[in-house]
């Protein structure tokens, strides 16, 4: 509660904490005031102040304490703006979810707050957000994006009472769109991995060719550290990622992305060749050889890799294309497609047959054949 049960206490060595009930919320807020006992006593009569203005029905949050937090709670006709109330909504969700994914969702503010930032919140209404989804020029899917979050803040105000209604609740925007592919894979074939190993040497080499025989996200290979690997059974535990955006290792893409892969021996060799270069120089597989510290996501290897394809006179394809790769291989030899999947550490066998459906060999070729005989 505070000082002897007064509500009020110091908070650091420049400030002092006030606690006090606004319809029947407990709030918190900090005076900037070193906590002396003559500031202490100062601080008591301002709650003191503030206990008999909401007694009076007089007590104004924002007033009092201007770029509080709490402020959307309790003013859902004031002057709350979806600027402030967006970036309220971030701070408290940061803790919540991945860095890579807040980092999504500040890209995503940035962009709401500069067609809506000035709207008072409760008077933002679908047709506003109708009127601008119709003028965006990207696709739906991007659309998807940028409302997805939108609606959940959105959502988050409502239950807290700081808006009576979502006004885009249950309701999305969709264009007519040309038939898009199904998926972007664009595999090395064998001749383009050749050229690109025979291009690279040591850690870029490993690296590369690690990639196209274990199906690893770029991610989940920064990520990787050789307790993850059992050099008895062959096999690697894949259990986390990092991006550009983290400074620690985060969990996989997916709960199945977190899996157990078997090491082909290609992936082995990489593997064994690596040991040379960082098996006692820390936690992680691989480093980038330039700096001898551990790869910052995957915008590093974008640089390297672009560098090994114009020098392998391969056209250029993005990293990510050697998962593709992998996967292409193993369905094209006919391992089977579950096996495939796990390996991949996809939710479903369907995902997996739908990105790489003209990888996988047709079992029956003679299906269909009697239709014929009786028919034809």
């Amino acid at each position: 509660m505070g000082r002897n049960g007064s509500g009020v206490k110091p908070a650091s060595k420049t400030s002092i904490e006030i606690t006090f009930v606004y319809r029947d919320v407990r709030c918190r807020e900090r005076i900037k005031l070193k906590p002396t006992a003559a500031n202490l006593i100062k601080a008591e009569r301002h709650r003191s102040a503030i206990l008999n203005a909401i007694d009076n029905n007089t007590f104004d949050y924002a007033t009092t304490f201007p770029g509080s937090k709490n402020i959307g709670k309790f003013h859902t006709h004031g002057g709350l703006t979806v600027k402030t109330y967006l970036l309220e909504w971030l701070d408290d969700k940061e803790p919540t979810i991945k860095v890579s994914t807040f980092t999504d969702y500040q890209k995503t503010v940035n962009i709401l707050i500069n067609q809506f930032g000035n709207i008072l919140l409760h008077e933002l209404q679908r047709k506003d957000v109708y009127e601008w989804a119709k003028t965006l020029t990207c696709s739906n899917k991007r659309i998807s994006n940028i409302l997805s979050p939108f609606r959940s803040a959105l959502d988050h105000a409502t239950h807290n009472g700081i808006i009576e209604i979502n006004p885009i609740a249950g309701w999305h925007y969709k264009r007519i769109e040309p038939p898009r592919k199904e998926s972007d894979v664009d595999a090395f074939n064998k001749a383009e991995q050749e050229a690109i190993l025979n291009a690279l040497n040591g850690q870029h080499k490993n690296l590369i060719q690690f990639a196209f025989w274990s199906g690893l996200r770029t991610s989940e290979l920064v990520g990787l550290e050789w307790g993850d690997i059992d050099f008895v059974r062959n096999t690697v535990m894949v259990q986390r990622a990092k991006t550009q955006y983290s400074k620690k290792p985060e969990t996989t893409k997916t709960k199945a992305g977190k899996r157990e892969v078997k090491l082909l021996s290609p992936a082995i060799q990489a593997i064994n060749n690596q040991k040379q270069y960082s098996f006692l120089a820390g936690n992680s597989v691989f480093k980038n050889p330039n700096t001898n510290k551990d790869w910052v996501g995957d915008q590093q290897i974008r640089k390297f890799w672009k560098w090994a394809l114009k020098r392998a006179g391969v056209r250029y394809r993005r990293p990510y294309q050697t998962r593709h790769t992998y996967a292409s291989m193993m369905l094209s030899s006919g391992e089977p497609l579950a096996w495939v999947s796990s390996q991949l550490g996809h939710s479903s066998v369907t995902t997996t047959a739908r990105i790489y459906a003209k990888f996988i060999p047709d079992s029956r070729p003679e299906a269909s054949n009697k239709a014929v005989e009786l028919f034809g």
